[in-house]
């Protein structure tokens, strides 16, 4: 579940997004300038506190997009983008050096939480476009701040064109969030198949299927650690009988609310399950550091209003936290390219329209 593409502002008031690979928010998809990729990409000096951060490489300008991550080789992005003509999230590829993108997905229904895999000759994504062509509908906020878990998606493999389309998964229910191991042996990812939302991982073609947590509540936006031994991911396991009433009779519903989330790490086999996080607030989109004994996420952490959501990053023992991110609005959906050298993440810096989030690169500076 990615927080639904784009623009996180605030998980309870204006229109945003959270996921790792993640949900968010729907939100209405604001006008883009056909001739924005022209003037791209574009250079932007951080934020003065960014220490960690060099000059930021803007690559896209207008609408949504989020959940960028690396190739095995380093040099293109796979990402969601809500852009004309499509009505809501599809995927795209990105060469980073020329800015220059093409649809990798079918352009129908919705799409979300796209990953390469060795080799970089297929991607894999997830997609409701054969549950229906159209956009599933938004969410009742009648219930307040909810995500919507669309038993529509399937996770699927395709080329990075689009082309010699398979399906993965083929059960009934919510099967998303898929990443790849570094080690290009496994994939991660989220499924309702059991009755909850829990994390499973597969082969590459979509056998031995493994489900790897079992707790009630949602666990979800799962990567591996460098050298493929751990998973990071978010969780939220109500306890208290009220809260699970709350939360089975939203999942019954299609919905789940994820105004608080907090960060896991568990080896890949599914054993020595811990929490690294205890914040009480919505932290999500956790990546590992290169070095494999951090973890960096996103999180409103720190803003009583809740609507600012910012970069931190912590030890795997939970000490150490810092702040990474300080501008305006949001930040998230950070990751390393393989080689640790550059990161990218999302962020609602350097608008052309207010709401719209874009994907930004720098070189990391230790």
């Amino acid at each position: 579940m990615k927080l639904r593409l784009g623009i996180i502002l605030s998980i309870f008031s204006t229109a945003l997004i959270i996921s790792g690979c993640a949900q968010q928010p729907e939100v209405p998809t604001p006008e883009v300038s056909t001739d924005a990729s022209s003037t791209l990409p574009r250079m932007i000096a951080p934020h003065p506190q960014e220490s960690h951060f060099g000059q930021l490489k803007m690559l896209t300008d207008g609408g949504e997009n989020a959940e960028a991550y690396f190739s095995f080789a380093g040099g293109d992005l796979i990402f969601q983008s809500t852009r004309p003509p499509h009505g809501c999230d599809q995927i795209f590829t990105m060469d980073l050096e020329t800015a220059e993108t093409s649809l990798a997905s079918t352009g129908t229904g919705r799409t979300t939480c796209a990953y390469f895999l060795p080799g970089d000759e297929w991607i894999v994504y997830s997609s409701t476009h054969e549950a229906s062509p159209e956009c599933p509908p938004q969410p009742d906020h009648s219930r307040g701040y909810v995500w919507p878990i669309d038993p529509g998606y399937d996770i699927y493999r395709a080329r990075p064109d689009g082309s010699e389309l398979s399906k993965l998964t083929d059960v009934p229910g919510y099967d998303a969030e898929a990443t790849v191991s570094p080690q290009g042996d496994r994939i991660v990812f989220t499924s309702m198949r059991d009755g909850d939302l829990d994390l499973y991982s597969m082969n590459l073609d979509g056998s031995d299927v493994q489900r790897l947590t079992d707790r009630i509540g949602y666990d979800g936006g799962p990567f591996y650690s460098p050298d493929g031994t751990k998973i990071v991911y978010r969780a939220r396991h109500p306890s208290d009988p009220a809260e699970i009433e709350d939360y089975q009779a939203l999942l019954a519903d299609g919905l789940i609310r994820p105004s608080k989330l907090e960060i896991f790490v568990m080896d890949a086999d599914g054993s020595n399950k811990r929490s690294i996080t205890d914040l009480g607030v919505a932290a999500f989109g956790p990546f590992f550091h290169p070095s494999g004994e951090k973890i960096i996420f996103s999180s409103n952490y720190g803003d009583p209003k809740g609507r600012e959501f910012d970069l931190w990053m912590v030890d795997l023992d939970g000490k150490n936290l810092e702040r990474i991110t300080f501008s305006e609005g949001f930040d998230g959906f950070p990751m390393w390219s393989p080689d640790g050298k550059t990161f990218v993440f999302c962020s609602n810096r350097h608008n052309s329209r207010p709401g719209e989030t874009n994907v930004f690169v720098t070189e990391w500076i230790e």
